[in-house]
């Protein structure tokens, strides 16, 4: 549902795809899940060095996250999956993207390999750009300050980019923002964003009992290690048929059957049959935990007040920053 990445933005999955096109560029290098603040600083920097330079900006980045390469057992919820964070990078105004297949193997490269027959034989770069806590190559053995030195040595300009603070001077991380997530900060996580946290996923029959009660939704079902806290949520949602505002339950229904987590939308204004299309849900506040009630009819009332809540939510809001505007189509 985001802009798809087209032939004005060059996406290779491998070294041996890299496109010539791209060569000779500025490459902003991370992991880049989430594209946050910090993030967008670090894109910033590559963006504003390649206009100057009239040279391709793309950015390296890796799947699946390498803390869960070394620990499977615990995988990183993703922010932005690897089709989002493309897209994402697009809409940041990035010319392309190298997503390399990140494994124990890639992980063993020496510093020297990394610099010499990445970066310097099949990228060919001009400049590098990365965040200060960066690090690559085996034992994470190429730190800052060895990227600064093997650019000067081998010709190329590096840029360090120093961590990005929020308004409390804490750092933003992406860690910071699945802990805000899981706390039910939604305003705190969108805030370290820069834009609203969205989601896809495809409409799903379920038990038909929203209908019954006058709420028809559509069901979603997110990523099963997704920390999002379970409750009510104001919700702005893009549909092939365009935007709709409206509130989102995300939990078990207690009130009835207690059942699998599952994500159920209300688009005000909106009918029609969604069964098999993609959705992309933007978090835009936190209501309410999920609660269980006595009778369907407390809980219809209760749902009436939510809807009036989320729509008063709705009503005022506004861009967070320029990629904010592009992703909720907004005007500043």
């Amino acid at each position: 549902m985001n802009p798809s990445p087209s032939a004005d933005f060059l996406v290779a999955e491998s070294l041996d795809a890299f496109p010539d096109e791209l060569k000779g560029g500025v490459v902003a290098i991370g992991n880049f899940d989430g594209l946050h603040r910090g993030h967008r600083a670090v894109l910033d920097a590559a963006l504003g060095l390649g206009r100057g330079m009239h040279h391709p900006v793309f950015a390296m980045s890796f799947e699946p996250h390498p803390r869960t390469v070394f620990n499977p057992s615990k995988p990183v919820f993703r922010l932005t999956p690897a089709p989002q964070k493309l897209n994402m990078l697009k809409v940041c105004g990035l010319d392309g993207a190298l997503i390399l297949p990140f494994n124990k193997a890639f992980a063993g490269v020496e510093a020297s390999a990394f610099v010499q027959d990445i970066l310097i034989d099949t990228l060919g770069i001009s400049h590098a750009v990365t965040g200060y806590d960066f690090h690559f190559g085996k034992a994470r053995q190429g730190t800052p300050d060895y990227l600064r030195t093997a650019g000067a040595e081998h010709g190329f300009g590096v840029t360090i980019v120093q961590r990005e603070e929020d308004e409390g001077t804490e750092v933003i991380s992406s860690t910071r923002i699945r802990d805000c997530l899981a706390a039910g900060d939604i305003a705190q996580a969108n805030a370290l964003l820069g834009y609203r946290w969205f989601f896809e996923a495809t409409v799903e029959h379920g038990n038909k009992r929203g209908r019954d009660l006058g709420y028809p939704t559509a069901n979603l079902h997110m990523n099963t290690d997704c920390p999002l806290l379970e409750g009510i949520y104001a919700v702005k949602v893009k549909t092939p048929e365009g935007w709709y505002d409206g509130v989102a339950s995300y939990g078990r229904r207690p009130t009835f059957d207690n059942g699998a987590v599952v994500f159920e939308v209300f688009l005000f204004d909106f009918s029609g049959d969604l069964y098999g299309q993609s959705l992309r849900v933007h978090l835009v506040s936190h209501l309410r935990g999920e609660e269980k009630f006595d009778t369907a009819e407390a809980l219809v009332a209760q749902m009436n007040r939510d809807s009036e809540e989320a729509k008063a939510a709705l009503a005022s809001i506004r861009p967070l920053s320029d990629i904010d505007l592009k992703l909720l189509d907004l005007h500043a």
